[in-house]
């Protein structure tokens, strides 16, 4: 009967919007990692590179150069997935060091590039507005914790509406137009969501089939 019941209840596994993105960008990205792989460019190169670009990325925000910031990210968000195919190009394997190093690097590039956001509102005096960065930058950390957590824990947990590339797309088109308050304030509200979409879903791969008996 449980056999029966897991094959009723079992669905496929829906693509991301990383995955959507990944196979749109594939016709641009796959070039310049052959050419990477073959001068063998250790993707880990890649992988502290783009940690370390979020450096200039958080100096241009906390000098108020919101725009700048925005379309410096258009040139630098690539990084984040190149690594990731170069690793695959040379076919790494998967979960070794590489893959923790690449997402650790990315909470620290977040946590650099929140710290911009942090600078520029207390220089300004904005006590409201350094609240909301907190906020967003503690739930953007816990949205991909909680994923992590869960897959360690045998669950699948890519779901939720402000994943990493989310975030980042969003920050770019309103960083461009020159709105990082309502970047952050969406950024907030959206990140914690995300965090309850994504322990609803492992509550709901533990328990949920035990409403069906």
């Amino acid at each position: 009967m449980e056999e029966s019941n897991s094959s009723e209840t079992a669905a496929p596994v829906k693509p991301t919007f990383t995955d959507q993105m990944r196979g749109y960008t594939a016709p641009l990205i796959d070039p310049v990692v052959t050419f990477l792989a073959h001068y063998k460019i250790s993707p880990d190169i890649l992988t502290v590179v783009g940690m370390l670009a979020h450096f200039f990325l958080a100096y241009l925000i906390a000098i108020g150069e919101f725009r700048w910031a925005g379309l410096a990210m258009i040139f630098l968000a690539p990084l984040d997935a190149l690594d990731g195919a170069l690793a695959r190009k040379l076919g790494r394997k998967q979960g070794g060091f590489g893959a923790y190093l690449d997402s650790t690097l990315d909470r620290l590039a977040e946590v650099i590039l929140f710290g911009g956001f942090i600078y520029y509102y207390f220089s300004i005096n904005d006590p409201q507005m350094l609240a909301v960065a907190y906020v967003a930058i503690t739930g953007s950390l816990l949205v991909s914790y909680s994923r992590a957590k869960a897959e360690s824990l045998g669950y699948e947990n890519k779901v939720g509406v402000a994943s990493r590339v989310e975030r980042y797309l969003l920050m770019i088109v309103l960083l461009i137009l020159n709105l990082p308050n309502i970047a952050l304030i969406i950024l907030a509200v959206t990140t914690y969501f995300t965090l309850g979409q994504r322990m609803y879903s492992v509550w709901k791969q533990e328990y949920g089939h035990q409403d069906s008996d």
